[in-house]
């Protein structure tokens, strides 16, 4: 399958959008710019800044987190040559005890947050890595109930950690979360230290119907992981408890912008997904996504919507079973992630105007957001793969004045 690989409606990638966003801010001297009023001062040397920081999920359980390497033998690999196949790293995330003496995970590994920052043009942010709520390695919390499966693909030319607040959110509240590095469209660092970039389109091509069968494969290590069998290729040592506690039959999916498109993909093409959830995916594809979903899929639409864009009205017309279409006024594309809370502590740090950073971020407000990214994917999830209704996807609620019902 086929597409023109994008994440924005301006044609640009996650890599793109950030660079300009920095280069935006970083054009003008710290000294020259009035400081707004929302913003707090900014004296320290960048060595000496506090690190940015993602809010912590609400749910009550600590989380703990394991990264993956895996090979789906399946699919050989024509870029890294004979004898290769596709190569991923993922990362399980689930609910702990006991994590005080384990290690918190950063937001990317080290080397790849590098060439992430270096690829934006803004290499000093490199000492300011966000740290997740994720426990390395922390044994996983069993109630004698297996545990309800999301899994997460990114978007164009960004990573596996850019909606962190979405799936720690989830994971707090009972969930095991599998995020995927799509390889060649993505930062990610292999156990062996080797740095993993996006790749030139022309050299790579990796198209949403990759990201698909990336998620498909994924879904096959869970069931592996659910039978007891560990599917990291270097036979890695996994947390106490995490075999055999995964539940393959209550397994989800969601994913932005083109990963948004490959949940829809991979949605209708394997029914081990039971619920689907696109953030702003333009759902565009060759050939085009066709054949009726009977199973629940919600959008969470931003710039990419039924009214704009004709692949999204399509898809939604295809929609049989349960389907919702929500949309947060003011938000930007690249709103749906990490970014809302991200991006205004970048702001302040280097004194970008409000204006500036809602050319960037849009105009909902980034506390707003990041509510809404905690609320809605965890009420859908849990209607739909736990049978716990909540009045939340009923209708507009006093609590998310923003977010409106697209009928």
């Amino acid at each position: 399958m086929t597409t023109t690989p994008f994440s924005s409606r301006k044609g640009m990638t996650r890599r793109s959008v950030m660079g300009a966003a920095l280069a935006a801010g970083a054009a003008v001297p710290l000294a020259a710019v009035a400081r707004p009023a929302w913003a707090s001062p900014v004296t320290a040397a960048p060595a000496a800044r506090r690190r940015l920081m993602l809010p912590a999920p609400t749910g009550p359980h600590p989380v703990g987190t394991v990264q993956l390497h895996l090979v789906d033998r399946s699919r050989p690999d024509a870029i890294a040559g004979p004898g290769h196949f596709r190569e991923l790293m993922a990362t399980v995330w689930y609910p702990a005890r006991n994590v005080q003496r384990y290690p918190v995970a950063p937001w990317m590994p080290a080397g790849a947050f590098q060439a992430f920052l270096a690829d934006a043009g803004f290499s000093e942010l490199a000492s300011l890595g966000p740290l997740t709520a994720g426990h390395v390695g922390a044994p996983v919390r069993r109630t004698g109930r297996r545990l309800p499966v999301v899994v997460f693909s990114h978007g164009a030319h960004s990573h596996q950690g850019d909606h962190t607040v979405m799936v720690q959110e989830l994971v707090s509240h009972g969930y095991a979360a599998v995020t995927v590095a799509h390889q060649y469209d993505t930062y990610t660092e292999f156990p062996d230290g080797r740095i993993a970039v996006p790749l030139d389109d022309r050299e790579a091509p990796t198209m949403p119907g990759d990201f698909a069968a990336d998620l498909r494969f994924v879904l096959d290590c869970v069931e592996q992981l659910a039978a007891g069998r560990n599917p990291d290729v270097d036979r890695k040592e996994l947390p106490a408890g995490l075999l055999g506690s995964l539940d393959p039959r209550r397994t989800g999916a969601f994913g932005w912008s083109k990963g948004g498109t490959a949940t829809a993909c991979a949605t209708l093409a394997d029914e081990r997904i039971r619920a689907g959830l696109s953030l702003d995916g333009p759902m565009q594809m060759k050939p085009p996504l066709t054949g009726d979903l009977d199973r629940p899929f919600m959008l969470l639409s931003a710039e990419f919507t039924r009214a704009t864009d004709p692949e999204v009205a399509a898809f939604w017309s295809h929609l049989r079973g349960w389907r919702l279409n929500i949309q947060a006024q003011g938000a930007a594309h690249i709103s749906c992630g990490d970014n809302e809370a991200l991006f205004p502590q970048v702001a302040r740090l280097l004194g970008w105007s409000r204006q500036q950073l809602q050319d960037v971020i849009g105009t909902l407000d980034p506390d707003q957001a990041v509510k809404i990214q905690q609320a809605y994917p965890l009420a859908f999830f849990d209607e739909h793969l736990r049978h716990r209704r909540g009045h939340l996807l009923d209708g507009p609620s006093p609590a998310f004045p923003a977010v409106t019902f697209v009928p």
